[in-house]
Parts: structure tokens; C-alpha cells; sequence
């Protein structure tokens, strides 16, 4: 399963009650943090999740409120006894903005590896056995949209296994997709499983303007998380000028991209009360959370 938690939620600058815009993904023992503002590390910290397990971390662009948090984090990291090399991706030029943010934290006991992304185009790797997709946005600064798919295994079917005689020990090297002899013939994973289990999607998008670009990319996502500076359409003008998005923008959204739930995110400081504007998006797309710090969920 996949866990997802948002870490803050707020934009510009980081408040009593609402930490700055950040998500934590972790899969199978690895983590991966999607934007670093100011106080990352203490969010985290307060949601109750195990910086050592992070591997990654991924850029969306370089206001301050999505980067200027890194050196207390990687400080942070070396504190906990981090040895293991941090893979850091953003768009091409971002290793040399990291490399200025690291002279305050010169000394780690781990590597930094820096992984530059064309920002013009779609750009796909794996992480963690997770392929990891980018969309170009359109934000007046080179500005990425990450989408995160796990394909899953078929399921098992351990009858057929019995019937063609593989012992239970060799059961979970087929599962992984190995193939096993039994008797001098190869079983192959195929000749074991039944049935294809749908990918697991999740898709994380903020400081943009809106564009038809961003439904083919999140399409069929089991969870899109999207940004909404304000709950109130009066304010879409102003946010387009800005590169921003409101509430009912990326409810048409989640609805035009047949995804399953949204997470509302970045709301602007001046937005005291997001849950305010609730009925609002629910009318456009009812599986609409107004997000709040630390919303969490495990996609199975």
C-alpha cells in the first residue's frame, strides 16, 4: 500500500496553525517528500513520520515556500544518522540553487544527489519501484506537477500453484515475478496468477494556472492532490495573473479527470477559513476534502 500525508497546507508563508505545502509519499519502507518550505522538518515531526526512512525528495519550483526549508531538513537528516545518499529531483538548473542552499549545512555524513528534469517536456523515472511522471506548469517559473504510479502484481492464486506441484517455499519468489523449476519444468509467475489488480495513482499539482494539459495527466488518479489559493470564484482573474488556482478550478478538474478523491492544498494566509467554501466544491466534485495539516490516508 501507499501512504499519503500531507504535511502542510498553506502557501506564501507558514502559520501558527498551517505549516507551508508539502507531501510525504512512502511505499514499502522508502519515503519521498514532494517540496521543502520553512519548517518541513518540524511538521513532519509532528505528524509522526520516520525522517530516516527518507530517500527522496522532489522539487515542484524555487519560491521560497516550496524550497527554502531544505538546509533544516538535510540538518535534520544527518541528526537522525542519515548515511545513505538523498536523491533531490527539480527542473534543469536546480543543482546549482541546492548547492548555494547547502553552504549553510556544508558537512553531512550522507551524499546529495541531485537529479536535473527537463521542464519543457513530460519527463518519467522510476522511484522505488514507483514510476514518477512530470508535467511542465505554467506558474512564470520553470514549475513541475508529479504524478506517482504503482503498477501492482496480479493476484496470486495459490490453487494453481498446488495443482502444478510448486512447494509453498518457492510461493514467494513466483509472487515477485521470478520463475521457479519444479520437477525439471520452469513455472512461470503467469501460470500462478489470477486476475490484474488496477495501478495505484496518486497525483500532486500546485502554484499553476489551469490548463487542459493537467486532466490527461491526472486522469484515473485514486487521489489528486491540487491547489486552491481561495474557496471564492471572484478570485480567479487575479490568480490566473498570479499562476495560481481556486477551489472550484481543480474540482472541475478532478471531475474532467475521472479521479477518484481530491485533496485541496495551498490556500493563501488571507484564506483563514478553507472549510468555509466546502459545500461549495462538493456541488463540482463530492469526494472534495478542504484539506488540513497532516491529512493522511493509505491507498491499498
Amino acid at each position: 500500500m501507499i501512504d499519503v500525508t500531507l504535511i502542510g497546507t498553506g502557501g506564501m508563508l507558514p502559520l501558527p496553525n498551517r505549516w507551508l505545502t508539502s507531501m510525504w509519499l512512502e511505499y514499502n519502507g522508502k519515503a519521498c517528500l514532494v517540496d521543502c518550505g520553512e519548517g518541513t522538518q518540524i511538521a513532519i515531526n509532528q505528524h509522526h513520520l520516520k525522517l530516516s526512512r527518507l530517500d527522496a525528495i522532489l522539487i515542484t519550483h524555487v519560491h521560497a515556500d516550496h524550497i527554502s526549508g531544505l538546509p533544516g531538513l538535510l540538518l535534520s537528516l544527518g541528526n537522525y544518522g542519515k548515511t545513505e545518499t538523498l536523491k533531490i529531483y527539480g527542473h534543469i538548473g536546480i543543482a546549482n540553487i541546492i548547492r548555494q542552499l547547502m553552504c549553510i549545512c556544508p558537512v553531512l555524513p550522507f551524499t546529495v544527489e541531485v537529479r536535473e528534469l527537463r521542464s519543457d517536456i513530460n519527463v518519467e523515472f522510476v522511484w522505488n519501484d514507483i514510476i514518477v511522471s512530470t508535467l511542465p506548469l505554467r506558474h512564470g517559473v520553470d514549475c513541475l506537477g508529479y504524478s506517482f504510479v504503482l503498477n501492482r502484481k496480479p493476484i496470486f492464486a495459490p490453487e494453481k500453484a498446488k495443482s502444478l506441484g510448486v512447494d509453498v517455499k518457492l510461493w514467494k519468489e513466483l509472487h515477485s515475478g521470478k520463475s521457479v523449476e519444479v520437477n525439471g519444468k520452469i513455472i512461470t509467475p503467469e501460470m500462478v496468477t489470477s486476475g490484474v489488480r488496477q495501478p495505484i495513482k496518486v497525483t500532486y499539482m500546485t502554484d499553476s494556472r489551469y490548463f487542459d494539459g493537467m486532466i490527461s495527466f491526472a486522469q484515473s488518479s485514486d487521489l489528486l492532490i491540487c491547489e486552491g489559493m481561495y474557496g471564492d470564484d471572484e478570485y480567479i482573474e487575479k490568480m490566473y495573473e498570479k499562476g495560481h488556482m481556486v477551489f472550484s478550478q481543480s474540482a472541475k478538474l478532478a471531475k474532467a479527470s475521472d479521479s477518484k478523491a481530491l485533496w485541496l492544498t495551498h490556500y493563501s494566509p488571507a484564506l483563514v477559513s478553507p472549510k468555509n467554501y466546502t459545500d461549495n466544491v462538493h456541488g463540482i466534485f463530492p469526494n472534495t476534502i478542504v484539506s488540513v495539516d497532516g491529512e493522511c490516508i493509505k491507498l491499498k
